[in-house]
């Protein structure tokens, strides 16, 4: 899990055992990684698979137990059906202007830098802004400095991995919710870190709230982000990340491809034409191309898991040999049973992308040399933003 490159191992090890293995974790658990495309379009649409224990109580710790992000059953299709109007296709078209006037502003940072510049450090906090000018209908400086700090903190947190990391997960999974529940008070870094975010989540959230109720009572015209939506929605109305990381590896991807960008950016100029304002974006194929192998080379969450919540069996859409030399098309899957849904090894599948699956070629979705197959995630075939009822809210927005 710590090689460097990323996947040096468990890209090798999808050459030599196929799409479904086990391997030993920490504790000699037995852990599934899974790759095969119809094998993970069953599990995250399947009731019998939750999440696993470490990820729930995570996301219990920073967002709470009544947040979209750890809501489950009714409650989860509830929040997700009221949210849904900031995200639709329409909707979203909406936030162009802001996405356009944050990309301004990375130009501009860009343009006025040296030669040698941490893009990283310029995307991040612009993948922020975008997200709360769409969302909350406010730039990040009216959220406070120390608001923006905490999510960073909160962010290098979460995005660092080590050795005492994946011992303390292993740990974790182990203990009751209740502690849990305390941990949150212990005087460590990524505690505190915890009960700031949420503190912060609840003043500046409702702060926002209460403004723009405000303004719906005192018949002010709402602005188009989402919080205002939810307040005053109009059904008539025909007006939401690509992360940060997403973007910085497709920067590096043009660097190393200067042939491909040279002909992105002559596209890109060609639509532009007189009328910079409203772009076709959907009529760039070679843009569309980018993005599309870009997510698929560098999903944001490689690995995420998912634990058998009762004994069941799992198809595979291969059938494969096990270490008894049996031709199986199914596995039997205990209850507790960790399933490591491997995205990166899925979108990396020869069967699936075509030749050379792990080389940057965006060309692979203009020569129809893709298998689109049974579609598994909401964008391009592509589990970047998941599949299923827990698909990611944002992706058209990203």
């Amino acid at each position: 899990m710590l090689s460097s490159p990323y996947g040096a191992h468990e890209f090798r090890w999808l050459d030599v055992y196929g799409s479904v293995y086990t391997l030993k974790g920490c504790f000699g658990q037995d852990r599934l990684m899974v790759a095969d495309p119809l094998t993970l379009q069953y599990i995250l649409n399947s009731p019998k698979f939750g999440r696993a224990p470490i990820l729930d109580n995570t996301a219990n710790l920073l967002f709470g137990e009544r947040s979209v992000i750890t809501a489950s059953g009714s409650e989860h299709r509830r929040l997700r059906s009221a949210l849904n109007m900031g995200f639709t296709a329409a909707a979203v078209r909406g936030y162009e202007p802001v996405f356009k006037k944050v990309a301004e502003m990375i130009v501009g940072q860009l343009e006025g830098s040296p030669t040698a510049t941490d893009v990283c450090s310029v995307l991040s906090p612009a993948t922020l802004d975008a997200i709360s000018q769409a969302i909350l209908g406010h730039p990040t400086q009216d959220l406070g400095e120390d608001f923006v700090a905490n999510n960073i903190e909160i962010v290098k947190l979460t995005a660092s991995q080590s050795e005492t990391h994946i011992l303390a997960d292993a740990i974790g999974s182990y203990l009751p919710a209740w502690v849990w529940r305390v941990a949150i008070y212990l005087p460590t870094t990524g505690a505190a870190a915890a009960r700031k975010e949420r503190f912060l989540a609840k003043q500046v959230g409702g702060r926002i709230v209460q403004e723009k109720i405000d303004a719906a009572k005192q018949g002010l015209e709402m602005n188009n982000d989402l919080f205002s939506l939810l307040l005053h929605p109009n059904p008539s109305d025909n007006t939401k990340t690509l992360s940060a990381n997403a973007l910085a590896f497709g920067l590096l991807e043009l660097a190393r491809h200067p042939d491909f960008q040279d002909k992105l950016r002559a596209e890109i100029y060609s639509n532009l034409g007189a009328n910079a304002t409203n772009m076709a974006y959907e009529n760039m194929p070679l843009l569309n191309a980018f993005l599309k192998e870009t997510i698929r080379l560098y999903p944001a969450v490689p690995q995420p898991e998912r634990l058998a919540l009762e004994d069941t069996v799992i198809p595979l859409g291969e059938s494969i040999t096990t270490s008894k030399g049996e031709r199986i098309s199914h596995i039997p899957v205990r209850k507790g049973q960790v399933v490591t849904l491997a995205i990166a090894a899925y979108q990396r599948l020869a069967s699936r992308w075509g030749m050379s699956p792990h080389e940057f070629n965006p060309s692979r979705w203009l020569d129809g040399k893709t298998n689109q197959g049974d579609v598994v995630g909401p964008y391009a075939n592509l589990l970047s933003f998941l599949g299923g009822p827990k698909t990611c809210l944002g992706w058209r927005f990203a």
